[in-house]
């Protein structure tokens, strides 16, 4: 058991950064818990890989971290935005039109984004993430490219993203 929780504890970083990048108050509180949570649930953690489980359970954490702040600080949608200059800038070097790009698509359109782009899922993994079909996910994608691309033909793109992680791939 203590060897099979050393593979799933191998992703502590990912989730760090996951919930890092989704604006969380202490991304790494929220990486211990989901941690804790997997070792709790260790028989529920998929054997092939850990990652889409561990987001979906960093999400629900990180909901459930924003439920419990004071009203007075979230936005209308009751979900707590970091700054602007700092909600795209944790691992990635954005040009300001796609970041603004980012900013101006839904929720749901920004994640299904980032989950291929930043974390580095295929569509598979990321529609595990986040509970739906393969097929439902592949949709989403589709239309939050075709949306993410609209806004960005609006602005001219001059770098989209820096040269150490190019990651918008195509599925």
């Amino acid at each position: 058991m203590e060897a099979r929780f050393a593979e799933v504890f191998e992703d502590l970083g990912f989730i760090a950064g996951y919930a890092r990048r989704r604006g969380a108050r202490d991304p790494d509180g929220i990486a211990a818990e989901t941690m804790a949570v997997a070792w709790r649930r260790l028989a529920d953690v998929p054997a092939d890989d850990a990652r889409p489980w561990l987001i979906a359970t960093a999400r629900n954490l990180l909901l459930a971290e924003r439920r419990r702040e004071p009203a007075a600080t979230r936005d209308l949608d009751g979900v707590d935005l970091p700054a602007p200059e700092q909600q795209f800038s944790h691992e990635l070097d954005l040009d300001p039109d796609l970041a603004a790009g980012l900013r101006a698509l839904s929720d749901q359109d920004r994640e299904t984004l980032l989950l291929i782009a930043w974390d580095d899922l295929t569509p598979a993994q990321a529609a595990d993430s986040l509970g739906i079909t393969s097929a439902a996910f592949r949709v989403r994608l589709h239309r939050a490219r075709r949306r993410l691309s609209a806004h960005l033909t609006e602005r001219p793109l001059a770098a989209s993203i820096s040269p150490s992680r190019p990651n918008w791939k195509q599925t």
